[in-house]
C-alpha cells in the first residue's frame, strides 16, 4: 500500500475507496488484504458477540471459537499484563485506571474490572498465553486470600490496595447510590423488564433492565407494581437507573409488527397501556419522581412528562423524536404539549402568532 501510494482519503484510497456507480451514486469498496483489490464491503458477524449486557460478555466472548473469540483472548491477555506494570508506576490505586478510561475514553468498564468479570485465574492464563508476563502483586492479591479486584459490601464498592494487601472503601461513595451494588439485597419485585428495590427512607425506586431501557408490556407491568406498592407501603416513588441511556422510548419494532400485521385491537390495548400508566404517575396518590439522564426519548418523555418531579442530570437529551419515521406519540406527549402551550400562550399573542409561522 505505501508503494502504490494508498495512504487514505487524501490519496484517494486506502483500506476503503469511494467510487461513482453508473446511476451517479456513490458507493464505497473495501481492500481484499489478500489479493489487495477493492469488493463490496461484508459486515462480519460473530455468535460470540450476540449478548446484551456487555459486563456477562467478557467470559463468554475469551470462549469463542471464531476469530473474535480469538481477537479477545490476544486482546485481554496483553491489556491485563499491560495494566499491571502501570502500578505504581503511573498511579497507587488500580480503581483510578477504571475511572481514567471509563471518564477518558469511553469505556463501559476499566481493564481491572473486565479481568474481575473473566476471573483472576484466568487472567493469568490469557497473559501466558500471549507471552507476557504480569506484575508481582497480582501473585500476593491471590496470596492474600483475596480472589478479586473490587468487593461489594453493604451496598458500597470496595478495592483491592496493593501497598496494605486488603481491600478498602472506594472513596466518595457516600453522595450516591450505585444501583447494582444493592439490587440482590433490596429487590422488593422484578420481572423481565424492571427490578424495584427499597431505598430506604420509605421510598421505592424502579430501575429499567430491558435492552436498552426500551419500554414494553414488561416495564409498563413493573412501573403499575411498583405505584400499587409504594401506595399502601411506602411514601414515594423515583425511577431512575445508571445505564448508558435512560431509556430510548416504545418498542418501534413490536409497533411496526401489530401495524403491518393488522393487529388494531391489540395496538390500541398497547397504546392505552402506556395512557393509563402514565396517568397513574400523575394522580398517584404518592409522590413520583423521574431521573432522567442521556437519551430519554418517545416513551421516556412521555412517562417524565407525567411525574410530579423530574431531577434531570447535566447530560439529558429528551424529544419525542419518533415524529420522524411518522410515528404520531400516543403516550401522553402530544397532549402535554399542546397543554404546555395553552398555559403560555392565549389566543392572538403576538409571540404565539410569529412562532406558528415559523413552524407551519
Amino acid at each position: 500500500m505505501m508503494e502504490n501510494k494508498w495512504l487514505g482519503s487524501k490519496s484517494g484510497q486506502g483500506f476503503y475507496k469511494k467510487v461513482k456507480k453508473e446511476d451517479g451514486s456513490s458507493e464505497i469498496l473495501g481492500m481484499d488484504l489478500d489479493s489487495l483489490e477493492y469488493r463490496l464491503t461484508k459486515k462480519a458477524q460473530f455468535a460470540t458477540l450476540e449478548l446484551n449486557n456487555v459486563v456477562d460478555r467478557f467470559p463468554i466472548l475469551i470462549k469463542g471459537k471464531d476469530k473474535a473469540g480469538e481477537f479477545y483472548r490476544r486482546n485481554f491477555g496483553a491489556m491485563f499484563a499491560y495494566v499491571s506494570h502501570r502500578i505504581p508506576e503511573i498511579m497507587d490505586e488500580l480503581y483510578k485506571i477504571d475511572d481514567a478510561m471509563k471518564a477518558g475514553f469511553g469505556w463501559q468498564h476499566g481493564p481491572f474490572q473486565i479481568w474481575d468479570a473473566v476471573g483472576i485465574e484466568k487472567g493469568l492464563e490469557l497473559i501466558k498465553e500471549a507471552g507476557k508476563e504480569v506484575a508481582g502483586w497480582v501473585q500476593e492479591l491471590l496470596n492474600s486470600g483475596s480472589t478479586s479486584y473490587y468487593t461489594v459490601k453493604e451496598g458500597n464498592t470496595f478495592f483491592y490496595d496493593i501497598p496494605k494487601k486488603a481491600q478498602l472503601k472506594v472513596p466518595g461513595q457516600d453522595a450516591f447510590i450505585v444501583l447494582h451494588n444493592i439490587r440482590e439485597s433490596t429487590e422488593v419485585f422484578k420481572n423481565s423488564g424492571v427490578s424495584v428495590q427499597d431505598l430506604g427512607d420509605g421510598i421505592l425506586n424502579v430501575e429499567f433492565r430491558s435492552k436498552m431501557n426500551s419500554i414494553g408490556g414488561d416495564v409498563l407491568a413493573g412501573i403499575n407494581k411498583a405505584i400499587d406498592l409504594a401506595e399502601k407501603s411506602y411514601d414515594g416513588l423515583v425511577i431512575g437507573n445508571q445505564g448508558q441511556n435512560f431509556s430510548v422510548g416504545a418498542n418501534i419494532g413490536m409497533i411496526f409488527m401489530m401495524a403491518a400485521e393488522q393487529e388494531y385491537d391489540e395496538l390500541n390495548a398497547a397504546v392505552k397501556y402506556l395512557q393509563d400508566t402514565v396517568m397513574r404517575l400523575r394522580y398517584s396518590s404518592i409522590p413520583t419522581v423521574m431521573a432522567p439522564h442521556g437519551m430519554t426519548l418517545g416513551g421516556g418523555c412521555e412517562l417524565t412528562l407525567h411525574a410530579d418531579r423530574v431531577v434531570l442530570a447535566a447530560e439529558s437529551y429528551i424529544g419525542l423524536v419518533e415524529f420522524g419515521i411518522g410515528v404520531i406519540h400516543g403516550g401522553g406527549g402530544s397532549k402535554e404539549m399542546a397543554l404546555r402551550v395553552s398555559d403560555s400562550f392565549q389566543k392572538d399573542d403576538v409571540e404565539l402568532k410569529n412562532r406558528l409561522r415559523q413552524h407551519f
